[in-house]
């Protein structure tokens, strides 16, 4: 209910009928075949193996296209519904090329396994809720055929060495770690004690009272961590994404948004301002290295350009709210 309030332009998977889900891979297949094309026209002068490895995925697109086009038109006739994937709620997105391509053709066979990933998924959960056999065996088949094709986006050739299968399970488990907990947990991080600074210290240095401060940074923290932790529960139940359960999503960042903001609202507890709004100001520091170094290993953010987001942006935050509590 809540996530039909927050994004009402999009439908639920579960609602999809075998027809729309049929239509959603033809268009998806599509979409899909023009990136791999696009990666191939851009990798063919320096790398001339990987641009015809991607060809080659194209053509299979082209190819799984052409199989759901004739089973759509054998069961349900010429017209085709107009479903893409934006219009699905919690449905997987395709990172846009020009953010792509600069980090290099490591980056692109990484995105181009991420996307194997994403349709084999999405076969495999469309096959569970078909209901008409031959529908259910070819989605079935494109899963087995998309599964097929993550090494060879990767390069994995040698997949089945037993130490390979070990190193890509364990980058696998990291993975959905990131995806499931570090991800929202970090954006509740820097919403919690990034949005919390202005109107704590806006507070603090117009009133000079400790006990007002605290009250305005304890319900601050808390109401952005419900805000925070239903809209990430919401916008995406992790069936087709993979980024996991949203109740775990949602704790996550529910609970470090509240952290964040909490933080630096507990030193208002101590009666004396001065020293309060100097430890206040020593959390800040240590919270928002935190994020950089959160960014940094997990994320793999350069530190400079960690630094330079989280710690320039908190600071400007920062200064507004003393800057209005002072005026």
């Amino acid at each position: 209910m809540l996530a039909q309030f927050l994004t009402p332009h999009k439908r639920d998977f579960s609602s999809l009928s075998q027809q729309e889900i049929l239509a959603l891979a033809i268009s998806s297949e599509e979409d899909d075949g023009r990136i791999y094309r696009s990666y191939a026209d851009w990798l063919r002068h320096d790398f001339p193996d990987s641009a015809a490895m991607f060809d080659e995925m194209a053509s299979e697109e082209d190819e799984h296209r052409r199989w759901l086009i004739d089973l759509h038109r054998e069961k349900f006739g010429e017209r085709i519904p107009l479903i893409r994937r934006e219009h699905v709620r919690g449905f997987y997105d395709r990172k846009p090329d020009w953010l792509v391509k600069p980090k290099g053709v490591d980056a692109v066979r990484r995105q181009a396994a991420e996307m194997e990933q994403q349709a084999c998924r999405f076969y495999a959960e469309a096959a569970r809720r078909a209901e008409d056999a031959s529908i259910r065996k070819l989605l079935g088949d494109l899963a087995r055929a998309e599964a097929g094709h993550i090494g060879t986006a990767m390069h994995s050739e040698q997949a089945n060495v037993p130490a390979t299968v070990k190193e890509a399970e364990a980058q696998a488990e990291r993975k959905q770690f990131v995806l499931t907990y570090v991800q929202p947990g970090l954006a509740g991080l820097m919403d919690g004690s990034v949005s919390t600074l202005a109107p704590i210290f806006a507070t603090a240095f117009a009133t000079q009272d400790t006990w007002t401060t605290f009250l305005v940074g304890l319900a601050a923290s808390l109401g952005a961590g419900i805000s925070m932790g239903f809209t990430e529960a919401a916008h995406d139940d992790g069936v087709i994404s993979g980024r996991g359960s949203p109740l775990h999503r949602g704790l996550a960042s529910g609970i470090m948004t509240a952290i964040g903001g909490l933080g630096h609202a507990l030193p208002y507890l101590i009666p004396d301002f001065w020293t309060a709004t100097a430890l206040a100001f020593i959390v800040v520091f240590v919270e928002l290295w935190a994020i950089a170094f959160i960014q940094n290993h997990y994320m793999e953010t350069p530190w400079g350009k960690a630094i330079f987001q989280v710690v320039l942006g908190g600071a400007l935050v920062f200064a507004v709210g003393v800057l209005i509590g002072g005026g």
